[in-house]
């Protein structure tokens, strides 16, 4: 999406939050003293809006589960689903627009350098969810492999951008022996055609599109050499402040539609379906794979459920400063907490 078009889409989600009033709950909230909110009475649910940071997909797939199962009508919320950028949705969420957007845990870290009011509060994925993927013949198995190699990147922004420069600061890749080719989100595609040796891509994304194809292919991921906080949910530090028992019944539905989704993977992929039908019919096989790929990235004990390790985010901090990807330190403490995952209950 380019920037215009991203602009032009967030201003115009600002609008339709606007008009609606769909917003936080609780104290009238304003922008630009425009009043945005209304506070529920009596037994009325609070009305939430949550930024997925992507399309429509059977990689959401918990968000359906707690929605078809009324997770969130238990804890007496009424959530709306808007799909689009993580990037504009985070801004959304600093400035008290939106309540909580799913997204990276980079994010957040970039988001704090420059000062956006914004908290990690649950943690989804177990694992970065991004690697460089080869295919076989390239014998490409480790991160030695890729020098004097050519390597495709969607562009010199966002999670691929983050995932180069953490297998180079991880792993000490001579980047100057690496050529950095720009092919946009065409991943699988260059990989297939030899446009280039290998690519950066989310692991259940280009992948997956070449072993269903029949390609065999070999996958370096990230996590494997440094552990990067990865998707989770972010609401805004006055939220926290102002509101926490919104936050925590929130995290307590997701936590429930999580471990549910690990438990019945079948249930939770019909349930997806039914949330969004283009993802069945024809395309219905692969995506079964991309959620079984990406369900192995959100396994997770009971006790390590929805928790911020962190130790990762302070590796996850210094990395990002070191390499330039911040330019003002960040305190780690600041980015996440786990106070409502440690207070939810899950009977």
């Amino acid at each position: 999406m380019n920037n215009k078009l991203s602009t032009l889409l967030t201003s115009l989600f600002l609008f339709i939050l606007l008009v609606a009033g769909c917003t936080l709950p609780a104290e009238p909230l304003t922008i630009a003293g425009e009043q945005v909110a209304e506070q529920p009475s009596g037994t009325e649910p609070v009305e939430l809006v949550m930024g997925l940071g992507y399309i429509p997909s059977v990689q959401f797939a918990p968000f359906y589960v707690a929605q078809e199962m009324g997770l969130f009508e238990e804890q007496g919320l009424e959530v709306t689903f808007q799909h689009g950028s993580e990037t504009d949705f985070l801004k959304l969420v600093a400035t008290d627009v939106m309540p909580f957007v799913v997204a990276s845990g980079e994010q957040v870290i970039l988001a704090r350098a420059q000062e956006l009011p914004v908290t990690y509060a649950m943690a989804w994925y177990r694992e970065f969810p991004v690697g460089i993927f080869a295919l076989e013949d390239k014998n490409i198995t480790g991160p030695a492999d890729l020098a004097g190699r050519r390597v495709g990147i969607s562009g010199m922004f966002g999670a691929s951008l983050v995932a180069w420069k953490a297998m180079v600061y991880a792993t000490g890749i001579p980047e100057e022996e690496v050529t950095l080719e720009t092919i946009g989100f065409s991943q699988a595609a260059a990989v297939s055609q030899g446009r280039v040796d290998a690519a950066i891509d989310y692991i259940a994304n280009g992948p997956v599109q070449l072993k269903m194809n029949g390609e065999p292919v070999s996958v370096i991921a990230v996590s494997e050499y440094i552990d990067l906080p990865s998707n989770g949910l972010v609401v805004s530090d006055r939220l926290i402040a102002r509101q926490p028992e919104v936050v925590q019944k929130t995290v307590t539905a997701l936590l429930k539609a999580i471990r549910y989704t690990l438990d019945n993977p079948d249930e939770a992929f019909e349930m997806s379906l039914r949330a969004v039908p283009e993802a069945g019919g024809d395309a219905r096989a692969i995506n079964r794979a991309v959620f079984d790929a990406t369900l192995e990235m959100w396994q997770a004990s009971a006790e390590d459920l929805g928790q911020s390790d962190p130790q990762s985010w302070q590796e996850a901090a210094e990395f990002m400063l070191e390499v330039g990807l911040i330019d003002r330190a960040v305190v780690p403490e600041d980015l996440f907490t786990n106070q409502f995952v440690d207070s939810a209950t899950m009977d």
